[in-house]
């Protein structure tokens, strides 16, 4: 059962799963897509989730008592990550199971590895790799072509081939709760291209970031 309250602007995404619980001040922008079980939760502040970016399975993002969660464009917050009163630019990767606490600041083209902890109020710039508990910068380099691979207008175009359409997301009553659909494909359709891992340090040779961001 899935619910989007009141205060919820959709404008116009890809794709929002009907078991995505949305509540409070939360906006997304056009193109956007919201996989099953997301949960965005903004009570005295907002959330606003930039156009083509994708929140995968299990992400919970929240604001923080101080300020609100912001999200760019063109960027994939992938399965069971959690982001609180944060910033992240546009053009990122958000590993699985990775948290960004208050106050951070994650810059445009970036990468955070699977399963980092970004502690309360730091600051990266643009074009970092993160990695660790508590994470640090490990490499500096211009991630956005790559990170634009996942871009959320694509994964609409595909979900339509196999499924409802880019437009599928039902308009639910507000404040009303709607049975889960299946979701055809659902397991194949996020797929790193590149060269990733989840160990949260670089491979040598730069090969590349370590990202726990590969499914199925």
């Amino acid at each position: 059962m899935g619910y989007i309250g009141p205060e919820v602007v959709l404008e116009d995404p890809a794709f929002v799963h009907e078991t995505a619980w949305l509540y409070g001040k939360v906006w997304m922008g056009p193109g956007a897509s919201v996989w099953p079980y997301v949960v965005t939760r903004a009570e005295m502040h907002e959330i606003r989730i930039g156009a083509r970016t994708n929140l995968q399975d299990h992400v919970m993002i929240h604001v923080a008592y101080e300020g609100p969660t912001i999200v760019g464009e063109d960027c994939s917050i992938t399965h069971r990550v959690v982001l609180h009163g944060c910033e992240i630019g546009d053009r990122c990767l958000i590993g699985i199971g990775a948290t960004i606490m208050d106050g951070a600041k994650i810059g445009e083209n970036s990468i955070v590895a699977g399963h980092s902890i970004v502690t309360e109020g730091s600051v990266f710039p643009a074009n970092s790799i993160i990695a660790g508990s508590p994470a640090k910068l490990v490499k500096t380099r211009d991630n956005g072509a790559a990170n634009l691979n996942l871009r959320a207008d694509d994964l609409g175009k595909r979900f339509s081939r196999d499924g409802p359409g880019r437009h599928a997301h039902r308009r639910l009553p507000r404040g009303r709760a709607a049975a889960p659909p299946v979701v055809p494909h659902a397991d194949a359709i996020f797929r790193v291209i590149g060269v990733i891992r989840v160990a949260g340090a670089v491979l040598p040779g730069d090969l590349g970031i370590i990202l726990g961001a590969l499914v199925g």
